[in-house]
């Protein structure tokens, strides 16, 4: 943010009010008396959340954002397309879904009774409107994002040279004039900078803007920090605060009595949101403090405020050590508190309250029994999984995603044979984040998915071939490419140590239709994680080299027995078990496992020539 400079008759302005302040005669100070006798609880409490800011804070997760409802920051323009959607520049919604698995996170959130709004803007890009000329795609970018996120609230944070471009602000307030009738009770909030004074002439000419343009407007939300030298050197951030809210009282009575729709004084109020910068400000001389966050959530409640919020969700914690105090960080506030503390304090009383408990996101999530759990199985599905099925034979390291009964988890921390649903006292105690449900969109994405087409240069993998960095393959399927030097190691689309195997999967492979055959029941194509390639035979001696030619890959599932998948597959038991000598008891298969299938035997299922 910009420091404000400071006219003479904003000067004289703001030493008059201050003179009336300390008089204890302020204007609202009768109201205020008022309404202290009745606190209100109904208004709308959300920290806003960097949503692209490293490392990722996980909103949906109540142990790391204490609060209900959060404001996502900042959908902006895309910087090739300026009438594309994108996050921060960074990522399309798709790639979004993806990345940062914001859909699934955003319907976590909501599973447990929870509310995400989606800012558009910010300081740092260009809105939508700002660069987007046509009123009819601008509109289609704003409904594909509330379409995405099933938003029941927006927020549009304009400051800085965008609050001057009456082009983009007549844009604008035309398609939430569209939006709103597409999208019955949608709530439109504006967030805008602020002085002691009040707001500026381009923010209340934009706020005309969008009443002329009959914009039902659920508030204006002013961003009560970083006043620069609009604040005497002798004012307090409470002072500085409270005259920003009183004056943008005055400016919003004004403003509305002008468009011929003018409101109570509680009905103003109630259009009012007040977003402070917890901690340092980027202005040096200016932190927003404990006692201050503690006097706001007292005050909006008993003025009868409608919103409180505050930036950010990121920054709630103390900064360590190490930390320089030259620079306002991201991600910590840079005065002392505890963790989630402006937030417990700014949220309380409001719709926004911290959870009861930090277990709220596992309570909130299905009751697993016997049956559903049987059910569940079935869904779980690798070729339209977002990410690899859990197994219990595999290592996972700190960030590994995988699904488990539809649902997407993220590994905390390293760990082996934990199921990602065990019960558990507390949250803390599970190496598992639950990121939300595996969702439609996830098949979706991967029944559309553009396989890779054959190529003559990319050869069926061999055993027995040497391959060096870069040299690519086709085995089962799939294509791969080689990481680095290699000899008979299989390529595997999900291996147990992802680290350390030499091949990258690239993509499946379009097969003609003539040599393409569906699998045999029960078979699943992607690669194992365990056999070596190479079996000997305990009869004879040989050495038995086995590739998709000769052999087939099955993940076992719910019911399964040694038994039956040789039955199945018309192989000896005692052949499957020699060459899976990774696995240790066949009595006790785990869901998940991989066996290496030899199609060698006579009357073996051969993969190329099998029906359903």
């Amino acid at each position: 943010m910009e420091q404000r400079r400071l006219s003479i008759v904003r000067l004289l302005i703001l030493f008059g009010a201050l003179a009336i302040l300390a008089g204890g005669s302020f204007l609202w100070g009768k109201s205020a008396v008022k309404k202290s006798q009745a606190r209100s609880n109904d208004m709308f409490a959300a920290p806003y959340v960097d949503a692209t800011l490293t490392p990722i804070l996980h909103f949906e997760d109540s142990s790391e954002v204490q609060a209900n409802n959060v404001v996502l920051g900042f959908i902006v323009a895309d910087s090739k397309d300026g009438c594309s959607p994108s996050w921060g520049t960074y990522y399309g919604l798709d790639a979004a879904s993806r990345a940062l698995d914001m859909d699934r996170r955003v319907a976590n959130l909501k599973q447990r009774g929870g509310q995400a709004v989606v800012s558009f803007g910010g300081a740092l890009n260009a809105e939508l409107a700002t660069a987007c000329q046509d009123t009819d795609k601008l509109t289609s970018a704003y409904q594909a994002v509330i379409d995405r996120y099933s938003l029941k609230a927006i927020d549009f944070d304009i400051e800085g040279a965008a609050l001057s471009n009456t082009d983009a602000n007549a844009r604008r307030s035309d398609a939430i004039n569209r939006l709103q009738q597409q999208n019955k009770d949608l709530k439109v909030w504006l967030t805008v900078p602020v002085e002691p004074a009040g707001m500026n002439q381009p923010t209340t000419d934009m706020i005309t803007q969008a009443l002329t343009d009959k914009v039902d407007l659920a508030g204006i939300n002013v961003m009560t920090m970083d006043y620069g030298n609009s604040k005497g050197p002798q004012t307090s951030m409470k002072e500085a605060t409270q005259l920003a809210l009183t004056s943008t009282w005055s400016q919003l009575d004004g403003l509305y009595k002008r468009a011929g729709t003018p409101k109570s004084e509680g009905e103003l109020w109630a259009m009012i949101g007040a977003t402070p910068m917890i901690g340092q400000n980027d202005v040096p001389d200016e932190s927003f403090s404990l006692d201050d966050a503690r006097w706001l959530n007292d005050y909006a409640h008993r003025m009868g405020m409608g919103r409180i919020s505050f930036w950010s969700a990121n920054r709630d914690a103390q900064c360590g050590g190490n930390s320089s105090n030259s620079y306002v960080s991201n991600t910590c506030s840079g005065v002392r508190q505890d963790a989630h503390q402006f937030t417990q304090i700014l949220m309380d009383g409001g719709s926004g309250k911290p959870p009861v408990t930090n277990d709220s996101a596992l309570a909130a999530a299905p009751v697993i029994t016997p049956a559903s759990r049987a059910q569940n199985l079935s869904h779980d599905d690798p070729r339209t999984s977002p990410y690899p099925l859990w197994r219990n034979s595999k290592e996972y390291d700190a960030g590994t995603k995988v699904v488990w009964q539809d649902r997407v988890y993220q590994a905390k921390w390293w760990n082996k044979d934990t199921q990602p649903d065990s019960p558990v006292t507390n949250t803390w105690d599970t190496p598992w984040r639950y990121l939300g449900p595996v969702l439609q969109s996830d098949r979706d994405a991967a029944a559309a998915a553009v396989p890779i087409a054959p190529s003559s240069e990319r050869p069926q993998w061999s055993s027995e071939k040497v391959y060096v960095q870069g040299d690519e393959v086709e085995a089962y399927g799939r294509a791969y490419r080689a990481k680095w030097w290699t000899q008979g190691d299989l390529p595997q689309q999900d291996p147990d140590s992802p680290y350390d195997h030499p091949w990258q999967y690239l993509g499946d492979v379009v097969k003609p239709a003539a040599t393409q055959a569906p699998p045999p029941p029960g078979f699943t194509p992607p690669p194992a994680a365990t056999p070596s390639p190479v079996a000997k035979s305990e009869s004879t001696g040989s050495t038995t080299r086995y590739t998709p030619d000769n052999s087939a890959i099955y993940i076992i599932s719910s019911g399964d027995t040694l038994s039956n998948i040789a039955k199945r597959f018309g192989v000896p038991a005692q052949q499957i078990m020699s060459v899976n000598r990774n696995i240790s008891d066949f009595d006790h298969l785990s869901i998940g496992d991989r066996l290496l299938i030899p199609l060698t035997s006579p009357g073996a299922v051969q993969l190329n020539n099998t029906t359903p």
